[in-house]
């Protein structure tokens, strides 16, 4: 199914980094912030990009970079979503987190190409545990609005087990190391060795 909804990139960017120790949208793997990194990437495939942000990061963006800024009313990953749907509700937002270091545009291509709007998101995962990943994923409008009423339902507020429940097109990617979480030191060693060899 072919949707007339305008895909929007977001970068979600508002939260602590507390696992890894400093903000993970500040770390450089390609020479720039990851956050910045990110922001580019998004530019070059969808209509409009943001930066979901926390209230007091405003100071430290360039004036030139879309921002949305957290609402605070919701916990976790949703909270940066869900108040960009807000601002936007009419709109497909492709997601992406802040600890996808080896995310590239081709990988982005394929999810875009391959979006299903029938359903409640297109996203991606790891052929060998075919869960989705919400935070590198296109969600819907209807997926979203749908999500608000998940949560005043009181059913968690975990975006993956919201996809589990509900009808969503998987995407392998093409190189699974795209979708390599970089959120300890470990892991970041991990990400910029295989930079390295890239």
């Amino acid at each position: 199914m072919i949707s007339s909804a305008k895909i929007y990139g977001l970068v979600l960017s508002g939260g602590k980094s507390t696992r890894m120790g400093e903000d993970k949208g500040l770390i450089s793997y390609h020479g720039i912030p990851q956050r910045d990194h990110l922001y580019q990437l998004l530019n070059q495939v969808c209509d409009i990009t943001y930066l979901s942000i926390r209230e007091d990061q405003k100071e430290e963006i360039a004036a030139e970079v879309n921002t949305i800024v957290d609402k605070n009313e919701y916990r976790g990953p949703y909270n940066g979503l869900l108040s960009a749907h807000k601002t936007f509700p009419d709109v497909a937002w492709l997601v992406l987190a802040c600890d996808l270091p080896l995310i590239d545009r081709e990988s982005l291509k394929d999810l875009i190409n391959a979006r299903d709007a029938s359903k409640m998101a297109t996203a991606f995962a790891n052929a060998e545990n075919p869960l989705p990943e919400p935070l590198c994923a296109l969600w819907e409008p209807k997926a979203l609005s749908t999500s608000l009423s998940y949560l005043e339902e009181g059913n968690g507020t975990c975006p993956r087990k919201f996809l589990i429940n509900n009808e969503v097109k998987l995407v392998f990617p093409k190189r699974k190391e795209v979708l390599l979480n970089a959120n300890s030191k470990l892991e970041y060693e991990t990400a910029l060795e295989k930079l390295r060899y890239d």
